[in-house]
C-alpha cells in the first residue's frame, strides 16, 4: 500500500463526492479522503499500484486540476 497526496481545486463537499464516485469505482484505490480546509484542498489516497499521472489525468478529464505533492 502506498499513500498518494495530491493539491486540488476541489473546494466543497459536492464537487468532492462528485471526485469521489470516480475513484471509489478504481479498484486499486483503497481508501480516499478530502482536506478542504486546508490551503492546498488536499486529496489523500491510499492504494496499490496506482500512478499519481494517472490520478492527476483522471481529475483533469472530470474538470479539476490536480497535482501530485512530494512529502
Amino acid at each position: 500500500m502506498e499513500i498518494l497526496i495530491f493539491k486540488t481545486n476541489v473546494t466543497s463537499k459536492k464537487k468532492a463526492s462528485k471526485v469521489g464516485t470516480l475513484l471509489s469505482s478504481v479498484q486499486t484505490i483503497k481508501q480516499w479522503n478530502f482536506d478542504l480546509e486546508d490551503c492546498d484542498k488536499v486529496l489523500r489516497i491510499v492504494a496499490t499500484e496506482l500512478k499519481p499521472s494517472w490520478v492527476e489525468t483522471l481529475l483533469q478529464t472530470a474538470g479539476f486540476t490536480c497535482q501530485v505533492l512530494d512529502y
